[in-house]
């Protein structure tokens, strides 16, 4: 077994079992491996090596759980897509993305700050190519198996991962030599496989909302069709949060009433119909995606120019915040 990866299921056992059942106490850890999973269930955050099951031919596996369910079908789509093409680039150029437990868990805690996304930094590895193939250009790899081995190791020395912002993670680095980051990466291999160009253009659409998510770059205005949209790509935490900060009934106390749940929720469901865009409710989630077909489940038509305040009616409210930044 990989060294690295030894270190880290030996660490599994620093922790007791949270739970156990009376029918798994006695049990066989040769032929079974419910006591393993026990251990392996309580010690993963965002990602979770799964073990070939006892008695049967399936490989060793990586589950990611990199998302919170998002507003929209789009949104869940475009994330779950961008995830599974990360998968087929790490098996297909044979990427090395180790770093330290110890730095993900710093992640992890920086990552609950309000904001994180726009104002913290994560440590990443900064060269995740394998050594057979450093003579590439930089973010040009060369497509090899299906299923590689694990990557050559080079070193384990603090030059090999810094601090990066979301978006240097999901768009790269600027200069040369800088990490090509994980959009370019799925673009580079798309570009080799054989994709038909409507399968193309609906994938750019996925990788666009995550891109401008990553960086909060607002959307181009390349046609007078498409929303002028002034403020930044919000995530639906965001969103959320200021959605409650400028509801009228909220004191700024940290207590959520029943009316602004209510108003939420009403807020929410509109979003996910397609209701209100020409208003702009849900601009700053969508941005440039706003108002094009199957975007949120619903066709409608793009948001008019200079909507800045989406009506949002509910029981006994009369309401219509301004949700999309732009006072």
């Amino acid at each position: 077994m990989d060294e690295l990866l030894a270190n880290h299921i030996a660490h599994l056992f620093i922790r007791a079992p949270l739970v156990i059942f009376n029918e798994t106490i006695d049990q066989n850890d040769a032929v079974d491996s419910d006591h393993f999973e026990n251990l392996q269930s309580t010690n993963w955050q965002h990602m979770r090596f799964k073990p070939p099951p006892p008695g049967s031919n399936i490989g060793w596996r990586v589950e990611f759980r990199p998302m919170e369910i998002q507003i929209t079908d789009f949104e869940n789509a475009a994330f779950a897509v961008f995830i599974v093409l990360v998968t087929r680039v790490i098996l297909s150029f044979g990427l090395d993305f180790y770093i330290p437990i110890s730095k993900v868990e710093q992640g992890m805690q920086r990552a609950h700050t309000r904001d994180a996304v726009l104002t913290e930094k994560f440590w990443f590895r900064k060269n995740v190519f394998p050594p057979r193939r450093e003579s590439s250009a930089p973010g040009t790899p060369t497509r090899g198996g299906s299923r590689p081995g694990t990557p050559g190791r080079v070193g384990c020395g603090e030059e090999e991962w810094e601090e990066m912002t979301v978006a240097e993670i999901i768009n790269g680095q600027k200069g040369q030599g800088g990490f090509p980051g994980l959009v370019r990466l799925v673009e580079k291999y798309l570009d080799s496989m054989n994709v038909d160009i409507t399968t193309r253009c609906e994938i750019g659409r996925y990788l666009s909302l995550v891109s401008q998510r990553a960086s909060g770059n607002p959307p181009p205005r390349s046609s007078p069709t498409v929303l002028t949209f002034l403020g930044k790509l919000w995530t639906t935490a965001k969103w959320i949060r200021h959605f409650i900060h400028e509801h009228p009934e909220y004191k700024h106390d940290s207590a959520v009433s029943e009316h602004i749940n209510y108003d939420l929720v009403r807020a929410v469901e509109k979003i996910t119909k397609g209701l209100d865009r020409e208003n702009g409710l849900g601009v700053e989630l969508l941005g440039m995606h706003y108002g094009l077909d199957n975007a949120s489940g619903a066709s409608t038509p793009v948001l008019s120019k200079g909507a800045t305040t989406p009506v949002l009616t509910a029981k006994g409210s009369s309401w219509s915040p301004k949700v999309n930044g732009i006072k």
